[in-house]
Parts: structure tokens; sequence; C-alpha cells
């Protein structure tokens, strides 16, 4: 069994984030999405990964190295322009050769991994098994019309009328017949070779096409209220945990839900969770509220703070009013200058300086 990650996207829903980051890089509670989606395929017993790579490539893999860090073998194959899931598939051959193998989204966080997944898969002699979930908006999504014997007739793209609620979330599994559904696909309406029409191929082709339903929370972190969304499901997951290293005066308190890490440093502040403060982060003079992640390297000063994300060497100081519901990139500044609102909301890009 091998995995393939799908990691080749520019994240333009992330803007301006995206425009110096690579989307799958973000962290979620002070991991990187794609660090994430590389541990639960190793979970599930998968060893041997490809990630499928784009314009991000070299951000990418200057990350994640090899992946020894995470008890796997990296290989890195690329997709020279974005022309759909297929194509990505195709490109990938011959990494995958004839083993099956799991096919997940790189921008995607589920709860609970794919270890059961694997077992379904391996279990049965099925070509295909594509992981759904119950959504309230069906008709925006990608659903799953079913047989009554649990296999799946139909795949169709955000049908008005959907025939279900059962969508798909951007996991997948297959055996080698996928290469004979992706060589004989034409391209959508809108130019790519798209997964849903291999899938449907397999279908109309007479090969076993099984769905997966996952009972869990699921986010595809494409916009950046999903990416707090997200945030807040896997804090709400993590066992907290003050590093040795970590620092908290005899003005503070910290509540038993908040992870601290190595050189964290809490100075007449409260912090209540579940939250996550990053590697030499200061949190000075301060409130941090519950579903907060502040990355490594930052400054919290005269501020309070709360539902947001933080990335690195970032500081907030001496803002009035509460900053809720944000994600604040690399290297930026927030800082007080006249007026007093009482709330904040933002998007801030890497590097940039806000005076508010």
């Amino acid at each position: 069994m091998k995995g393939l990650i799908l990691s080749g996207g520019k994240g333009t829903r992330l803007y301006p984030l995206t425009y110096t980051r690579a989307k799958q890089l973000i962290p979620v509670a002070n991991k990187p999405v794609l660090v994430r989606v590389i541990e639960a395929i190793r979970e599930a017993g998968v060893r041997e990964v490809g990630i499928v790579v784009g314009p991000t490539a070299a951000e990418i893999k200057d990350a994640l190295g090899d992946g020894i860090a995470w008890d796997v073998k990296l290989s890195y194959i690329h997709q020279a322009s974005p022309d759909g899931l297929a194509h990505a598939v195709k490109v990938s051959r011959d990494f995958l050769g004839d083993d099956p193998f799991v096919m997940f989204l790189g921008d995607n966080v589920i709860e609970g991994g794919i270890s059961s997944l694997i077992r379904d898969f391996a279990d049965n002699a099925w070509n295909s098994q594509i992981v759904l979930k119950e959504v309230d908006n069906p008709s925006a999504y990608g659903v799953a019309l079913m047989r009554p014997d649990g296999s799946i007739q139909q795949l169709i793209e955000k049908p008005p009328v959907p025939p279900s609620n059962l969508a798909l979330v951007g996991i997948y599994m297959f055996d080698r017949h996928i290469f004979q559904a992706v060589d004989a696909i034409k391209p959508s309406a809108r130019g790519e070779y798209e997964i849903t029409d291999a899938i449907q191929w397999l279908i109309d082709h007479d090969f076993s096409v099984f769905p997966h339903i996952h009972r869990g929370w699921w986010i595809d972190t494409g916009k950046p209220t999903d990416m707090l969304d997200a945030n807040s499901y896997v804090l709400e997951e993590i066992t907290p945990d003050i590093h040795p290293a970590a620092q908290v005066d005899c003005a503070s308190t910290v509540d038993s839900r908040v992870t601290l890490q190595a050189g964290a440093k809490v100075i007449n502040s409260i912090i209540r969770g579940p939250t996550i403060i990053g590697k030499n982060t200061l949190i000075e003079n301060s409130y941090v509220g519950p579903f907060t992640s502040i990355y490594h390297g930052c400054q919290i000063r005269g501020c309070e703070i709360e539902r947001s994300i933080v990335l690195e060497n970032s500081r907030i100081i001496d803002i009035d009013g509460a900053l809720r519901d944000s994600l604040i990139g690399r290297n930026a500044s927030v800082k007080r200058s006249r007026g007093k609102p009482s709330g904040i909301k933002m998007n801030l890009g890497d590097h940039s300086t806000l005076w508010v």
C-alpha cells in the first residue's frame, strides 16, 4: 500500500496568506496541515508516500525533506500544470506502479484518521473506495447516489437537486485499474481531468466502487473560516502539555487545557484553553482565549485575542478591544494607534504592518 498526497494548489481562497506560503503548510494547532495528513497516512500503516507538487514545490520539499522526521519515505512528483486530480494520478504512475494506494488532498483535516478506511479496502476485493460525509448543503459538493447493495451507482458534481446528502471529502482508495480510467476520460468543461469522471468510468465498466461513510468531523481548509474551524476542532482533540522549558510567572493563570511549547513565556497574563502557545513565544500582560493557536517566536503584549491563528515571528502589541476570528501571517505586526475599537477582525498577510 502506498500513499499519494496532492499538494499542487496555489490556495487562492486563502490570499493574502498564500501569496508567500504553500497553503498546505499553514499550521493548525501549530502543526502544518500537510504534516497532519502525512501522520494520518503513517498511522494507518503506510510508509511510502508520494507528494504531488506544483509551483510551491521548493517550499514543501524544504519543509518536509525525505520524511524521516515522520517515519515515512517521501517522494516528490511534479505536476507541471493544475490539470485536475485525475491528471495528478496519471503523472504519479511511475511512483505508484501496480500497488493499491490511498489518495488524500493535502489541505484536508479529518477526525480519527484513516486506519479503518485502509482496513476496509484491504479486507474486500473492491477496485475503489471513496470517503463520503453527510453534509447539510450537498448541492455545493460532488455527491454520491447509492445502489441497494451499498455500492456507488453515480457521482454527480454540485447537483441542483441532490440525490443524497453524501458528499465526497477528498480521500480515495484505488487499485491499479484507476490508470485505465484516467487514460480513458476526457477533460471536463473547465479543462481538467476530474477524479469523479475517472471513478464514474470505473463504475460504468463494472468495477466495484464502495463508500466509506465518515462519521466524525472533516474540514477542507480552503478558506480562512475553514482554517479557524479546523484549528478549533484539533485543539479540542490534542492532549494539553506544558513543556519543562516553558515559563509561567506567579501573576499568570494558565488553565488545564493549554499547551505551552518549549521556551514559551507567560507573564502577568491569563490563558484559557483549548489553546496552544508556540516555541519561544512571549505572552505578556494579555488575555489569550479559547481556540487560539500562536506559533513560534511571536510576541503578544497588552492584548486580548481569541479564536485566532497567529503565524511565526509576528507581534501584536497594545491593541484596545479583543482580536477575534483572525488569521495573522508570518512576521506581521499589529500595533495600536489612536482610537479604541471594541473589536477587530482581519486576515493579515505575511510581512504586513497594520496600525489600528
